[in-house]
C-alpha cells in the first residue's frame, strides 16, 4: 500500500518524484477542480510542480496556494472537488509526501485511497485542447479570517509561538497577533531546514518552558511542519501532554462525545463518552462523520467537526489562546485525572513482518491488550520504519508491568523471524 495512516510519505528521491506526477494525474481522474499547497521543505516545490503537471495533463483546474499549512489547504478545498498537500508533516526534512483531502477537510478514505492506487497505472492524458489550467489563490488570508470569526480573547495575553520553520510560519503568528495577543515568535521564518525536529514532542522543545516563565506568557503553542498538529505549554512552562490537551478542549467546548485513538489515555473516558479508532487522523475524521462532536490524537491532531474534518493546529492554537484569556490552564490541568502513560519507539527493518508475527491483521492498527487497571498497544508506525509500544496503568508500577509485557511480545516476535 502507498498510503499510510496520514497520506503518502517516504524518503525523497526519483521514485517519489515519479509517483507525484502519477498521483496528480490519478486525482484529476475524479476531480475537475483541485487546490494544491506545499510545506516549506526544500523538495516540496519540485513535488508541487510534478503533482500539478499530472493534474493538468488530466484536464483539471488547479488552484495553487504556494506555501500553506495542511488545514489552510483543507479550508480552501471546501469550494472545489479535492485538495492536495505536499508534505511529510512532522517527519524529518529528508522525507516528503502527499495528502489528499475531501471538500469537508477529511482525508481520503480507505476506499478513495484504493481507487487512487488502482488508477495509478491507467492513462488520464487529455488532448492538447483539453489540458487543465492553474491559477494562484490566497488561501492563507481566507483561513485566517475564518478563524478570527470564531475565536476571541477575553483579555490580552502573551503567547510564545514556535512554528518550527514550517508552513505554520505564514499564518499562526499573524493570526494570534490579529486576535490581540502579544506574540513571541520562535522559528517562525519559512525555511526548508528545521531548527528543531518537526514533531512537537517535549524532548524536542527543552527551551520553551523557560521562555514562557521569563516572559510571563499565558501559554505557548507549537506547530509541526505542516501545522496540522499543535502542542502546548501552560503558564507555568509545563508541557501539556496530548491526552490532557484533548480533555482541556473537550471541557472548554463542553463536548461530551469524543473520538480518539487506541493509544490515548483511559483518563479521557472519565470526562466524556469515547469512541476509539486505529491510530491516524484520517480514522478519527472518518469516525466523526457518523458520531461525535470533537476528536483528536494525543500526538497533537485536533479536529473540530462543526468547523472542518481536517486536523487544524492553527485553529487549535487560537482556541488555546482564547482559553488562556479566560482560565488558568495550569489549574485546570491540575484538576484532571492522570494515570502513568509510557510511550516508546523502536527502529526496525521490517515492521510489517514483526507485526504479522505478533498477530496483527493490519500492522499500523496493531495489537492491544488490556485489563481493569491498564493496557498496552504494539503497532507499526504509518510514516516511519518503527514499531511503537504504548502502555498505561492506574499506578506507575502497573504501567511498567504493561510496558514490559509489550517488550516481551515484541522480542518473541523478533525471535520467530530469526
Amino acid at each position: 500500500m502507498l498510503f499510510g495512516s496520514s497520506g503518502i510519505r517516504r524518503e525523497f528521491g526519483p521514485a517519489l518524484v515519479s509517483l507525484a506526477l502519477r498521483i496528480g494525474a490519478a486525482t484529476a481522474g475524479g476531480a475537475s477542480g483541485i487546490v494544491v499547497g506545499r510545506d516549506t521543505r526544500t523538495t516540496s516545490e519540485l513535488l508541487e510542480h510534478c503533482v500539478i503537471a499530472g493534474m493538468l495533463s488530466g484536464g483539471a483546474t488547479v488552484y495553487a496556494c504556494g506555501v500553506a499549512p495542511t488545514p489552510t489547504v483543507a479550508h480552501a478545498t471546501g469550494c472545489v472537488d479535492a485538495g492536495c498537500m505536499i508534505t511529510a508533516s512532522h517527519n524529518p526534512e529528508s522525507y516528503n509526501g502527499v495528502k489528499l483531502l475531501n471538500p469537508d477537510g477529511s482525508s481520503f478514505t480507505l476506499r478513495q485511497q484504493a481507487a487512487i492506487e488502482d488508477a495509478l497505472e491507467g492513462s488520464h492524458w487529455k488532448n492538447w485542447d483539453e489540458q487543465g489550467t492553474v491559477s494562484p489563490i490566497d488561501a492563507v488570508d481566507a483561513h485566517r479570517e475564518a478563524i478570527l470569526d470564531r475565536v476571541s480573547l477575553e483579555r490580552p495575553v502573551t503567547v510564545v509561538v514556535d512554528c518550527g520553520n514550517g508552513a505554520g510560519s505564514v499564518i499562526t503568528p499573524d493570526l494570534l497577533a490579529g486576535m490581540g495577543a502579544t506574540v513571541i515568535g520562535l522559528n517562525c521564518n519559512v525555511s526548508g531546514k528545521f531548527a528543531r525536529p518537526s514533531e512537537p514532542l517535549e524532548t524536542n522543545l527543552p527551551y520553551i518552558g523557560e521562555i514562557v516563565r521569563k516572559r510571563e506568557a499565558a501559554c505557548a503553542v507549537v506547530n509541526d511542519g505542516d501545522a496540522d498538529r499543535m502542542m502546548a505549554f501552560d503558564e507555568r512552562g509545563r508541557y501539556i501532554d496530548g491526552d490532557h490537551l484533548l480533555m482541556l478542549f473537550a471541557k472548554y467546548l463542553d463536548r461530551k462525545h469524543v473520538v480518539t485513538t487506541v493509544d490515548a489515555s483511559m483518563a479521557i473516558e472519565e470526562v466524556a463518552e469515547v469512541h476509539r479508532t486505529p491510530v491516524g487522523d484520517s480514522f478519527v475524521s472518518e469516525e466523526l462523520l457518523s458520531w461525535g462532536d470533537f476528536g483528536g490524537e494525543a500526538s497533537g491532531s485536533w479536529i473540530f467537526p462543526e468547523y472542518s474534518y481536517c486536523p487544524d493546529g492553527i485553529y487549535a492554537a487560537a482556541l488555546l489562546c482564547e482559553i488562556a484569556s479566560e482560565w488558568s490552564i495550569a489549574e485546570e490541568l491540575d484538576r484532571m485525572p492522570r494515570y502513568t502513560l509510557l510511550r516508546e519507539a523502536y527502529r526496525v527493518d521490517a515492521p510489517a513482518e514483526i507485526m504479522a508475527a505478533i498477530g496483527a491483521d493490519e500492522p499500523t492498527h496493531g495489537i492491544r491488550f488490556e485489563d481493569e487497571d491498564g493496557w498496552y498497544l504494539i503497532r507499526a508506525s504509518g510514516t516511519e520504519p518503527k514499531v511503537r509500544i504504548t502502555a498505561e496503568g492506574k499506578t506507575p508500577a502497573k504501567a511498567k508491568e504493561m510496558l514490559d509485557m509489550g517488550h516481551a511480545a515484541l522480542e518473541r516476535a523478533k525471535q520467530t523471524l530469526e
